[in-house]
C-alpha cells in the first residue's frame, strides 16, 4: 500500500486512517472495516472493534459483510457496460426484453429508469427478503415480488424515489438480455476485472467474515426474532442479537458479500481517471453514472449512485450509496475531484457517523491529491 507522507517521524497514512476510524463519536456497532483508494489502488485499511463477540475476534479490513444496496452500484455498472457493448440499451423500455412485465395504467419505464428510480415504483420493506447461508433459493419469490409490487404508482419519468424493485426488474433485463445469471453477468464484467476476489453472492468459506448484531433492550430479542426467517436469530450478548450468517434473495438489488479492501475498488473504478486512457478506467467510462441529475424527496439520484439533496452544495462534491439492513450498516463515497474513494462497513443495524469519518479521510488525504476540476457533479 502507498504511504503518502514521507516523513518517518510523522504518523503513516495507515495510523492516521485508524486514528479517525477509532475517534468516531458515537460509534455503536462492534467493528468498523475501511478502506480508502484512488484510481490507481489503495492507499490504506483496516478496522477497529470486535468481529464476533462470542469470542472477541478483533476485525480486520479482510472480513466480509454483506453488501446490501452497495451492491446496485455493482448491478448498474455492468448494465452500462452492457450499454456500451451494444448488449442492452438503457433507453429501452423494459418490455423490449421482459415480454410478460405489465405495468399497469401508468405505462412502462426505461432501463435507465429502473437505474435512477424514476420508475414510478414503489419500495416496500424488504425484510423477509433473506434465507440462511446454506438454504436454497425459494422457488418464485422474487417472480412473486415482481408480480405483486413491480407495477408503477405514477407515470414514470417524473420525481426519483428509491426502490429495491427497480433493480429486480434490472436483474431480470440482464439475465433476458444476455441470458446468463445476474450473478454471473456481474462477476464477469465487475468483480473480475477489478480484482475483488473476495466479493460473490455468496460468503467465501476461507475468508474471515464479521458476525451481524440489532441492538436493542434483550426483552425486545424475542420478538425482533420472531419478525426474521427461520434460522437467522442467533444468541443474545446484553443488547446484542447476533445473526447466523445469511443470503440476500434478490442479487441485483443487494446480494453481494464482501470485504471493505474490494468495495473500495468499486468505487475507485468510478473515479475520473486522468491518466493516457484519456479519462476512463479499469471499466470504461462510468462519468455518466455520477451525474446526479434527478432530484427526490430523500435522494438525489444519479445511476447507481445518490446523495442527499442538502449535500448538494457541499465541498469538495461527492457522491455515495448506503448498504443497510440486518445486522450491518454501510457507506460508500467517492470524490471525483480529489480522486478519492472511501468505504466503510459495520456489523450492527445502527446509523454511524460515517459522513465524520468521510470528512476526515478528506482532511488526512485531500492536501494531497491533484485536482481534478471536473466539476461533474451537478
Amino acid at each position: 500500500m502507498n504511504n503518502r507522507n514521507p516523513d518517518p517521524m510523522q504518523p503513516s497514512t495507515e495510523d492516521r486512517l485508524r486514528a479517525a476510524a477509532s475517534s468516531i463519536q458515537g460509534f455503536k456497532a462492534p467493528a468498523l472495516s475501511y478502506a480508502v483508494a484512488t484510481a490507481d489502488g489503495i492507499i490504506g485499511s483496516g478496522a477497529v472493534g470486535i468481529a464476533r463477540l462470542s469470542d472477541g475476534r478483533a476485525a480486520g479490513a479482510e472480513d466480509q459483510y454483506p453488501w446490501f444496496s452497495m451492491t446496485k452500484i455493482a448491478t448498474a455498472t455492468a448494465i452500462m457496460r452492457l450499454h456500451a457493448a451494444d448488449q442492452l440499451d438503457v433507453d429501452a423500455l423494459v418490455g423490449e426484453y421482459l415480454p410478460s412485465y405489465d405495468p399497469g395504467q401508468h405505462g412502462q419505464p426505461t432501463v435507465r429508469q429502473l437505474l435512477t428510480h424514476t420508475a414510478g415504483l414503489p419500495n416496500p420493506l424488504p425484510l423477509r427478503w433473506i434465507r440462511p447461508e446454506k438454504q436454497a433459493p425459494t422457488p418464485g419469490l422474487l417472480e412473486g415480488i415482481v408480480r405483486k409490487h413491480g407495477k408503477p404508482r405514477r407515470t414514470p419519468g417524473g420525481r426519483a424515489s428509491y426502490s429495491n424493485i427497480g433493480y429486480l426488474i434490472a436483474g431480470l433485463v440482464i439475465e433476458a438480455a444476455t441470458g446468463q445469471s445476474v450473478e454471473q453477468v456481474i462477476t464477469d464484467l465487475v468483480l473480475q476485472p477489478l480484482g475483488m476476489d473476495h466479493t460473490g453472492f455468496t460468503f467465501n468459506t476461507e475468508g474471515p467474515r464479521a458476525t451481524g448484531y440489532i441492538l436493542s433492550p434483550r426483552m425486545t430479542h424475542p420478538m425482533v426474532a420472531a419478525l426474521l426467517p427461520a434460522g437467522i436469530a442467533g444468541a443474545s450478548a446484553g443488547r446484542a442479537l447476533s445473526l447466523r450468517p445469511f443470503l440476500v434473495e434478490g442479487p441485483a438489488y443487494g446480494g453481494l458479500i464482501g470485504p471493505a479492501s474490494d468495495a473500495v475498488k468499486l468505487a475507485a473504478a468510478h473515479l475520473p481517471n486522468p491518466g493516457p486512457a484519456g479519462g476512463t478506467g479499469q471499466l470504461g467510462d462510468l462519468g455518466q453514472m455520477r451525474m446526479i441529475h434527478h432530484k427526490g424527496p430523500r435522494f438525489d439520484h444519479g445511476i447507481g449512485w445518490f446523495r442527499k439533496p442538502a449535500d448538494g452544495n457541499r465541498s469538495p462534491a461527492f457522491v455515495e450509496h448506503y448498504g443497510t439492513g440486518g445486522g450491518f450498516w454501510n457507506a460508500l463515497r467517492i470524490y471525483p475531484d480529489l480522486g478519492i474513494a472511501a468505504v466503510g462497513m459495520t456489523n450492527a443495524t445502527s446509523r454511524w457517523p460515517f459522513d465524520s469519518f468521510f470528512n476526515d479521510v478528506v482532511d488526512i488525504l485531500g492536501h494531497n491529491m491533484p485536482q481534478s476540476h471536473n466539476h461533474d457533479l451537478p
